[in-house]
């Protein structure tokens, strides 16, 4: 593999005019398919063959289109001392509800004071008008949601407090605000500091804002043609700009090397593509396994996700490979610090320019091998007091409003009025002959389960072949206590003669898309952890140091996981990262941190051991091997989750629910997978292992050999004349 990029790099940087032109054309080709075929995203998440699912399709079957349109509630509260039905207040509640059943995409505006459903509380002083729309949830347009937004301002004119929530006015999470710029401008300031060249660290960030670009574009045109979840795009974008920043890096710092060792461009691309590039390869390709293994799961939505995520990174890994050494074609010496440049133009080969500013790693390492037992204990039991909170995780897909936002004051009324769970009712669906008189006869039974608020009479079908019965918990939509009541009530309707029940609403959805991915969690966790083992095993051709590196990998996702909850759900330092409100984390956060940081700490592992092996191969003792090993790669390392954690940490601040929990997961995983893990504890413990680290058995001799080190091009430059991999006439041109 080592032989075929370093010719894939030789090529690049030969025709790097024709590269860079190729990669412009796709951009804007891109550009131009994402404004022309885009469709919208869906802000829903459901799994298909559930019950919940099911049942809320055929609500629509039965009780026309509107009955599975996305719903919003437009909360009023008549002024203070009044109530809303005097006679001026009723009238203009009655004009309110005739507009909102006119605005676009509205199917039907219930009113508050209609005698047969009434939805007002008992003071009469708050009630609330349910807007459905014909389209379904998470797909009313960004046009309608305004629209309903103006009527609710102009509604407060008349001295009522209005404000609206429900699955209609959810907004799609946005990509490229404030908080992510900063995220990228740290980024660029620490390439600056890394290459000692802002024009280098310049070319490093727009090569990977190409691929991020390439890659969140086609996802944008896949839109138009699947339903793809909101989340999607964020989620390429954040993963693909931090890969192909790092990507590029590696292969940035590997050419330096080579230039600062012969002055030769075409050479040092060609070797730099061919070394770092294999490892470019392999990290990425478990990026891409693991991502892509989340349709193992079974639950489309996260399918698509991991695979839109999966093909960005195609993307970036293709960036590193060919548009990073066309565009080091046109750097030439100028991809080295001026103060390089006189002595990389005369090197022989013979000696390489010294690079100074690693004395700090080289003490750290130092020390880390020589307290080895105290460092690894250290870094174990740090990691696991962190994991603790991981183990009361609670998770939902009920996303909480932003504070201060009019759905928060919406469901605040709510509350205050109805109690909490009227922002999270549950509906039951009864089919079959005798369905009414089913849910009349189950009412008082119903309304005797634990965190029941209230039952709502039965609203039959036309015909009367279906019945819907709504259930109002006591506590809210993300309370334990309220899932607890989905599977109290499916156990109380399971045994109902000749008519079939189904527990399902929005709440219902949630509960059991949680639980399903809930159970599907640890299964995936086995199969990223068997993956990484056998992966790092072809890699090192070593049985303990694949199983240092994998059992490092668990205590970071506990510790991320754990860190996560602390914040997110227990509320400590929320206010260090603009969190307005706490709760359970979104059901999605665990799986895709799990995806996501195992080809991460993979990425780490690989590049940090693999010179460590490299030195070990070339007959150098087991502990100067890991020092070795430890000081050429460990700079590029830091940079790298320097600016991985730079990138994701500025997705938090954002306000999107959704993202948040992840972005900060995935922040503060890089944080203990790099500093933690594969700093301290993995040396630590190759140190305490000696030699017996790099121990296979006989019986794997068969396993074949990714080459990540660059062996085989090492020994083919050997046998080939130096200049071979450019053009002569390049050659002295980048001289000159």
């Amino acid at each position: 593999m080592a032989v075929l990029l370093s010719r894939l790099g030789a090529f690049s940087h030969r025709h790097r005019l024709a590269v860079v032109a190729v990669w412009l054309v796709v951009l804007v080709g891109g550009g131009v398919g994402a404004v022309t075929l885009a469709g919208e995203t869906s802000n829903s998440f459901s799994i298909p063959g559930q019950e919940s699912t099911e049942a809320f399709d055929r609500i629509g079957e039965e009780f026309g289109t509107g009955g599975e349109g996305a719903t919003a509630r437009v909360v009023v509260q008549a002024p203070e001392g009044e109530t809303l039905t005097t006679p001026e207040n009723a009238a203009a509640l009655g004009a309110l509800v005739a507009e909102l059943g006119e605005l676009p995409g509205v199917t039907s505006a219930t009113d508050p004071l209609d005698p047969a459903q009434p939805s007002v509380n008992q003071d009469q002083t708050t009630g609330y008008s349910t807007v459905t729309y014909d389209a379904g949830i998470g797909e009313v347009t960004p046009e309608q949601q305004e629209a309903l937004l103006e009527a609710v301002d102009g509604a407060r004119d008349g001295g009522f407090t209005v404000e609206a929530a429900g699955d209609a006015t959810q907004e799609a999470p946005h990509v490229g605000g404030p908080a992510e710029a900063i995220g990228v401008v740290i980024a660029l300031v620490v390439l600056a500091v890394t290459y000692g060249a802002l024009a280098v660290a310049g070319m490093n960030l727009l090569t990977a804002l190409v691929g991020v670009g390439v890659g969140v574009l086609g996802v944008t045109i896949a839109t138009g043609f699947v339903d793809l979840s909101s989340t999607t795009p964020t989620l390429a974008a954040m993963l693909g700009l931090a890969v192909g920043i790092d990507y590029a890096l590696f292969i940035v710092t590997r050419h330096r090397q080579e230039l600062r060792h012969s002055g030769d461009v075409g050479r040092a691309v060609a070797t730099a593509v061919g070394t770092a590039g294999s490892a470019v390869v392999t990290a990425g390709l478990t990026v891409v396994i693991a991502l892509a293994g989340l349709s193992v799961v079974g639950i489309p939505f996260l399918t698509q996700m991991g695979i839109a995520a999966a093909l960005t990174i195609v993307v970036a890994v293709l960036v590193a490979l060919t548009l990073v050494p066309a565009v080091l074609g046109f750097l030439g010496l100028r991809a080295l610090p001026k103060k390089h440049r006189a002595a990389a133009a005369t090197a022989t080969g013979d000696a390489e320019v010294p690079v100074s500013g690693r004395r700090f790693l080289a003490g750290w390492i130092a020390t880390v091998t020589r307290h080895r037992l105290v460092s690894l204990l250290a870094a174990v039991v740090a990691l696991g007091v962190i994991s603790v909170p991981f183990f009361s995780m609670q998770t939902t897909l009920e996303q909480l409003p932003a504070a201060g936002s009019t759905q928060e004051k919406a469901q605040d009324l709510l509350g205050e009025a109805f109690g909490e769970g009227v922002n999270g009712p549950i509906t039951v669906l009864f089919e079959g002959d005798g369905a009414v008189d089913a849910a009349a006869g189950t009412t008082e039974a119903i309304g005797g389960l634990d965190d029941v608020a209230l039952v709502a009479p039965p609203v039959p079908n036309q015909d009367g072949s279906a019945a819907l019965l709504q259930v109002i918990p006591e506590s809210g939509p993300t309370d334990p206590a309220t899932e607890q009541l989905v599977t109290d009530l499916r156990a109380q309707l399971a045994d109902l003669d000749g008519v079939e029940a189904s527990v399902t609403g929005s709440t219902a959805v949630s509960v059991d898309v949680a639980k399903s991915l809930d159970e599907a969690t640890p299964v995936y966790l086995a199969l990223v952890v068997g993956l990484a083992l056998v992966l790092l095993v072809l890699v090192f051709r070593s049985l303990l140091v694949p199983l240092v590196g994998v059992l490092g990998f668990v205590l970071t996702i506990g510790a991320s996981l754990g860190a996560t909850v602390a914040v997110f759900q227990w509320g400590w330092l929320a206010g260090a990262i603009n969190l307005d409100t706490t709760g359970p984390l979104i059901s999605l956060t665990p799986i895709l941190v799990i995806g996501i940081l195992f080809g991460l700490a993979m990425d780490y592992q690989i590049f940090l051991v693999s010179r460590m092996h490299e030195a070990h191969s070339h007959g150098t003792r087991p502990l100067d091997a890991i020092r070795t090993g430890f000081r050429q790669a460990a700079p590029v390392v830091v940079a790298a989750a320097l600016i991985m954690f730079s990138v994701f940490a500025g997705f938090v601040p954002a306000g999107e629910p959704t993202i948040k929990s992840i972005a900060f997961a995935l922040a503060i995983g890089i944080l203990f997978d790099a500093f933690v893990v594969r700093m301290v504890l993995v040396p630590a413990a190759l140190a305490l292992l000696g030699e017996r680290a790099w121990w296979l058995p006989r019986w794997l001799g068969w396993l074949p050999v990714l080459d990540v080190e660059g062996a085989a091009l090492e020994k083919a430059q050997t046998s080939r004349p130096h200049g071979r991999h450019e053009a002569p006439e390049t050659v002295g041109a980048h001289r000159a």
